[in-house]
């Protein structure tokens, strides 16, 4: 459905400004998109558009196309009650902290939060000496929440770090803890990206184009009248004008 708004909303563009957008092919570093989303201005804005992710728009501000990906993934059960910590490491109000050095890189972009799956991975793999296959086998299990699995996978992991890392035992067992916290809800990062790709050029064609954008997204649920109210609502709080249909 977003992808034929989103076309809908060219060819409409086309039509009223002459101009032609390649929408795969956007800059990701547009103001007046991050703007749609600092505003919570997400009405119609694939994956961001209910009043909680809204809200968290607001006080993120998000300024980069790393803060979409990861906010997409942490507004899920599970990971949404890292979204403060992460937001006030975002504005310098918290430090992000790291549980040994070795995870800084893994985890920088994310202030330190486990957030996506490959981060697990990587962990394993930089941390504990895992091949990339032990290391997906280990994301499978504690996705499953595998008991079993797990207590051996948490075994493996802790040595794993006393060789390859020189990592203690407390240490290495936190660190697991914490992975194994998160897994269980864990977003691939690709998946993300992909979602927050999509919103993103959504954003972009509202914060450029927006009465071509609410157009196209109430041509596409003109069957559904409740949804129609709500596009309408958002119509008028941006001050467009809304002409009656013409047949």
């Amino acid at each position: 459905r977003t992808l034929s708004v989103l076309d809908e909303c060219l060819r409409l563009v086309k039509q009223h400004h002459g101009v032609e957008v390649d929408w795969q092919t956007l800059e990701l570093t547009d103001p007046a998109a991050y703007k749609v989303f600092q505003d919570g201005d997400t009405v119609a804005i694939f994956q961001f558009e209910s009043a909680g992710m809204r809200d968290y728009m607001k006080k993120l501000k998000p300024t980069v196309f790393e803060d979409l990906v990861a906010m997409n993934a942490l507004y899920r059960p599970g990971p949404m009650e890292n979204i403060p910590y992460f937001i006030d490491c975002k504005h310098g109000r918290q430090v992000a902290k790291f549980d040994h050095a070795k995870l800084e890189p893994i985890l920088r972009g994310t202030y330190g939060v486990f957030v996506y799956q490959e981060q697990v991975m990587a962990a394993a793999h930089d941390l504990a000496g895992f091949s990339m296959s032990q290391a997906d086998e280990l994301r499978r299990a504690m996705g499953k929440k595998n008991v079993e699995e797990m207590a051996k996978k948490r075994v493996q992991f802790i040595e794993g770090c006393g060789k390859t890392s020189k990592i203690n035992e407390k240490t290495a067992d936190k660190i697991f803890t914490t992975m194994e916290k998160f897994a269980g809800y864990g977003f691939n990062k690709s998946h993300s990206a992909a979602y927050a790709l999509i919103a993103y050029q959504c954003a972009y064609l509202k914060g450029h184009y927006p009465a071509e954008f609410m157009a196209a997204a109430m041509t596409s649920e003109m069957n559904d009248s409740a949804r129609i109210v709500t596009l309408i609502e958002e119509c008028r709080r941006a001050k467009m004008g809304i002409l009656g249909p013409d047949v």
